[in-house]
């Protein structure tokens, strides 16, 4: 008896294995299948060559970070993206707590949601700070705000890191006019950046292992 238990125990844990290495492969298929005609649609044929040979590090690390479950949300494996129930609507911009938090926090490394509102979308993206000077911080990718929120070069909106604010940015939710529509796919750096977040406390900065 005590032969057959520890047999089962080491064919459940080569299961567990197998499902874990066919979800890497079925999540690696979808980042290339999605990477590649958008980066061919962004870069000149010179830069999307070199966008190309780092392109499976990427890949890689998105897959097997989201195979190792450091993101609590649902995913879909089939499309590469989490699933959450929407919100009908987003919180509302607060430049006092924004002020408050941005302005006394541990911010380098930090995971923030910005709102981006356009003439068709509202939605919330995620970026990560990487500077912090002369009252205003900088996104990697959205570029400068005051601790206020407010952006210094455009009509992007910083907001003070939230539980319900990150799986909206995670989910790729979106609002038309006020109303809930379908989510948008998120980039393959959106979904290694959700993967940064310290979702035990999304205000803090993930501690990173080596």
């Amino acid at each position: 008896m005590v032969k057959q238990h520890i047999t089962d125990t080491k064919q459940s844990n080569l299961w567990h294995n197998e499902q874990e290495r066919l979800l890497f492969a079925e999540l690696v298929n979808v980042f290339y299948s999605r990477e590649i005609p958008a980066l061919a649609q962004q870069y000149s044929a010179e830069q999307l060559q070199r966008k190309l040979l780092s392109l499976p590090y990427y890949v890689e690390r998105a897959a097997r970070h989201i195979t190792q479950g450091e993101v609590p949300l649902q995913l879909d494996s089939q499309n590469g993206c989490w699933l959450a129930s929407q919100k009908r609507t987003l919180p509302p911009f607060d430049e006092h707590k924004n002020q408050d938090f941005f302005s006394s926090s541990n911010l380098i490394g930090l995971v923030v949601p910005v709102l981006i509102a356009d003439v068709q979308y509202s939605q919330v993206v995620i970026d990560s700070i990487d500077q912090v000077r002369d009252n205003a911080v900088h996104c990697n990718q959205y570029g400068w705000f005051s601790y206020s929120g407010y952006s210094h070069d455009d009509d992007f909106r910083l907001f003070k890191p939230t539980k319900q604010l990150m799986v909206a940015a995670c989910c790729g939710h979106r609002w038309q006019y006020g109303k809930v529509v379908a989510p948008r796919v998120l980039s393959l750096r959106e979904m290694l950046l959700a993967s940064m977040i310290n979702w035990t406390n999304v205000k803090v900065p993930k501690q990173r292992h080596h």
